[in-house]
């Protein structure tokens, strides 16, 4: 079965994320390798934004799969105004569900919605 580019992203980021090292895209299909970079390159914007719209979790108190899935989803609607918010929101809850705790979908669902409306405010 051939896994989705997100879920190869987010794998990719989260192994970064626990080694305390840049992530390898060497390997990744394009948009996966995109997604990827894009993340690493722009993470402490990214973390900043996330630290604005999660008053309960800061963002080294969240569980690292959320905070890469919040990163990627968010590098998503900076950088590919094209792709909808919904389907955004969508693919990062399903990884929530899929890779992280039994809350993660409903914590990642509302940060990013949050975030939806701030970073795209013409579709909030």
């Amino acid at each position: 079965m051939t896994r989705e580019p997100r879920d190869l992203a987010l794998e990719r980021l989260y192994q970064a994320e626990m080694l305390g090292s840049a992530p390898d895209v060497s390997d990744l299909p394009p948009k996966a390798a995109r997604l990827v970079a894009g993340v690493h390159e722009h993470q402490p914007a990214l973390d900043q934004a996330l630290g604005e719209v999660s008053a309960v979790w800061p963002v080294h108190r969240m569980p690292a799969v959320d905070r890469c899935i919040l990163r990627m989803s968010l590098h998503e609607l900076r950088s590919d105004p094209g792709l909808p918010v919904a389907v955004i929101v969508s693919e990062a809850v399903r990884l929530a569900k899929a890779y992280s705790t039994e809350k993660s979908g409903a914590f990642v669902n509302g940060v990013l919605a949050e975030l939806a409306r701030r970073e795209r405010r013409t579709e909030a």
